[in-house]
């Protein structure tokens, strides 16, 4: 059974900072794309950042220079270091895996105050 748990979303005021995490079992983690998407109210989910086997990652323009996605695969975790927090950065937040198939997680909430 696959299950991605992401955890880490919260309140924080606009020029702060969150480190969001994901958590994956019943994959095998280092085979995978990992990605955060975020869908605000009233908005479509999109991509913010993509991070493939190898290490090489990619960002939506909107949060290049303030986010930045890693992963460890001895824990099965991929992260997304969050700066500059702006009020339009609030959504929720998903993790993703991809391969042949994807999976996603419940998803975390992020609300930046201005």
């Amino acid at each position: 059974q696959v299950q991605l748990v992401e955890s880490g979303g919260g309140l924080v005021q606009a020029g702060g900072s969150l480190r969001l995490s994901c958590a994956a079992s019943g994959i095998i983690f280092s085979s995978y794309t990992m990605s955060w998407y975020r869908q605000a109210p009233g908005k479509q989910r999109e991509l913010v950042a993509r991070i493939i086997i190898g290490g090489g990652t990619n960002y939506a323009d909107s949060v290049k220079g303030r986010f930045t996605i890693s992963r460890d695969n001895a824990k099965n975790t991929v992260y997304l270091q969050m700066n500059s927090l702006k009020p339009e950065d609030t959504a929720v937040y998903y993790c993703n895996a991809l391969r042949l198939m994807d999976f996603w997680g419940q998803g975390t909430q992020v609300t930046v105050s201005s």
